[in-house]
């Protein structure tokens, strides 16, 4: 059984960056995101006990998302899972998506560069690492795994979860502040409370 998390929005998410492997923090509204998470997934293991592990990119916007979710479940603290990082996206890599279409405007209209980015990582790499783990990870039925991860990663275990070609992968939504549970070919969706809007500044 896995529960998926990407990571809470960051600094650069907010920018509208382009994010891989450079590492940006979390922002106040992704701290919020990784604790409401982190409450949800609590509930769940109390009604499911067992062996429940977390594991987690090496980055440090993931690694930050599932210390806090480890801290509020009270599981055992994450353990680094190298496969998991997010998809280098090469030459643009801290770029917004303006500058990036104007360097490259071959690019402009594509919402979802992974595998397509300059000198990133190729998506046939991207997905031979994601299946190498997830293959570890379904072998092993008397564990419930929460991963911690990105949106390029966690759209390609989505999809070899769910039998899903390239093109699909790409169409699947990347959201925060949801935790999929993936088991047995079957994905359910669980929601988190909605966070309380920030105040308005004068």
């Amino acid at each position: 059984m896995i529960y998926l998390v990407r990571h809470g929005q960051t600094e650069f998410n907010q920018q509208g960056r382009v994010q891989g492997r450079v590492d940006s923090p979390l922002t106040a509204l992704g701290v919020a995101q990784a604790e409401a998470i982190g409450e949800r997934l609590a509930g769940l293991a109390q009604a499911a006990p067992g062996g429940w592990r977390i594991v987690c990119s090496p980055l440090g916007r993931a690694r930050a998302t599932a210390d806090i979710i480890a801290a509020r479940t009270r599981l055992p603290g994450p353990v680094v899972e190298p496969r998991l990082i997010e998809v280098s996206y090469g030459a643009v890599e801290g770029l917004t998506m303006p500058e990036v279409h104007a360097r490259w405007p071959q690019l402009a209209g594509i919402d979802t560069l992974f595998g397509r980015a300059p000198d990133g990582e190729s998506f046939e790499a991207l997905t031979g690492r994601v299946a190498g783990w997830l293959g570890e990870v379904e072998a092993d039925e008397a564990v419930s795994v929460v991963a911690v991860t990105h949106a390029g990663v966690t759209r390609v275990v989505r999809g070899l979860c769910l039998g899903l070609d390239e093109a699909g992968m790409r169409l699947l939504d990347k959201p925060q502040d949801v935790v999929f549970r993936l088991d047995g070919g079957r994905e359910e969706r669980i929601e988190c409370p909605p966070l309380p809007s920030p105040p308005l500044r004068s």
